[in-house]
């Protein structure tokens, strides 16, 4: 006696989509059911959200990137800081390489805390965005030293 086998066409999700570009600033996901556009900032808001979340990270961006986030801040009324600073990406049909502008808090091993940071951004940008993540470039600009805050900042939480 042999058995049947009855076999139900697979149905596809949004999930099992495949990624087109759609021009500059943004990926697109194609399925049968319809088109979504993920827009470069969206990716780069993904990965600074995601480094921010990991022990030891004091800040995102260095230099002029932070001066313009504190600027920015101060104009719109304290707000939280700008999640796209220090985070650049590059994304393709299927895959985003991204760049990250660091500053470490003192005593935290930066090794530990790169693959964490990586391990991090890695997994919130391809669950959220269904990218592959090819790299994950890491700029340690600064160490964040205890009692550094400045008095202007200092001055400006007690207005």
């Amino acid at each position: 006696m042999s058995a049947q086998r009855s076999e139900t066409p697979r149905q596809t999700s949004d999930a099992d989509a495949v990624r087109t570009g759609s021009g500059r600033g943004s990926a697109e996901l194609v399925s049968e059911r319809g088109r979504t556009r993920i827009a470069d900032t969206v990716v780069a808001k993904i990965a600074g959200m995601a480094a921010r979340e990991v022990p030891g990270v004091y800040a995102l961006g260095a230099g002029m990137s932070r001066a313009l986030g504190v600027v920015r801040e101060r104009l719109i009324g304290g707000g939280p800081a700008v999640p796209t600073g220090g985070v650049s990406v590059e994304v393709g049909e299927r895959q985003a390489a991204i760049d990250l502008e660091v500053i470490v808090e003192y005593g935290v091993s930066i090794p530990d805390l790169a693959a964490g940071i990586r391990r991090n951004v890695i997994e919130a940008v391809e669950n959220m965005c269904g990218l592959e993540v090819t790299e994950v470039n890491i700029a340690v600009d600064d160490l964040h030293l205890p009692g550094e805050e400045s008095s202007e900042q200092q001055e400006a939480r007690v207005r």
